[in-house]
């Protein structure tokens, strides 16, 4: 029996595909060199869906998550993870955040960021309507890196995440239940592995709800981020030093 190292396999892949995306067949008309790089491109995304997919599982299983609610779940199948980037792709075309976070295949939105990221969903009635991920640093960084320095955060703390793709599919008043559980499974998250502080890209707005939280503070900001031309802070946040509104409000 042969035993096969899949990733090794989808690597070998890629390259393939990266050695031929460039090359045409002179002999044939255009229409049909466009459509066959139109093909190979969406073959190339389609092998960076399935390695992201299987590092993303291996990460998420091993973090230690003593979570009691069985609506909130770290992603652990292909099936979830699917679910999961279908629905952040469903809710960033509704608001009109694709120019900013745009999807890598149509209908699926996710990055080479989920590969190290801890993926929380809410489902209720079999059907994800919310999901956060921690993105634990590593060698591709953090994506907010983009657009701020992080050099001084990384100096005073050993290990730094970011929150990202914070998604809820139902809009109401106040705080919902999917934000809610959530955040409790952060705090939970991060107190159970190794992160030392969490940062996270928000809405000006958004500040004076998150500074109820407790342990946050605002590390950097600016009036007009990326292609959504909004007001935003980079917020760092200790979830251990959590404050009693967010212990009666998040973990009750």
């Amino acid at each position: 029996m042969f035993n096969i190292n899949k990733n090794n396999t989808l690597e070998v892949l890629q390259q393939l595909v990266e050695n031929n995306i460039s090359k045409t067949l002179s002999y044939m008309p255009e229409s049909f060199n466009e459509q066959q790089k139109g093909a190979i491109e969406l073959f190339q995304k389609r092998i960076f869906l399935e390695k992201i997919v299987d590092e993303s599982i291996a990460f998420n299983k091993k973090l230690t998550f003593p979570n009691e609610n069985k609506n909130l779940q770290l992603a652990t199948t292909a099936e979830d993870l699917v679910e999961v980037f279908k629905l952040r792709s469903d809710v960033l075309t509704k608001i009109n955040y694709q120019s900013q976070f745009p999807d890598t295949i149509e209908g699926l939105n996710f990055d080479k960021y989920d590969s190290t990221s801890a993926i929380l969903f809410y489902k209720t009635d079999k059907v994800i309507t919310g999901t956060i991920r921690i993105i634990f640093d590593s060698s591709n960084k953090l994506p907010s890196e983009d657009n701020f320095c992080f050099n001084n955060v990384r100096n005073k703390y050993h290990y730094v995440g970011e929150l990202s793709r914070l998604i809820v599919n139902k809009e109401s008043k106040g705080l919902s239940l999917e934000f809610k559980h959530l955040f409790s499974g952060i705090y939970y998250l991060f107190n159970n592995n190794d992160i030392d502080i969490l940062l996270s890209c928000i809405k000006v707005e958004h500040y004076k709800l998150y500074t109820k939280f407790g342990g946050s503070n605002i590390v950097d900001g600016t009036k007009n981020f990326g292609s959504l031309g909004l007001p935003i802070y980079i917020m760092s946040w200790d979830p251990s030093k959590v404050s009693p509104f967010f212990k009666k409000a998040f973990l009750k």
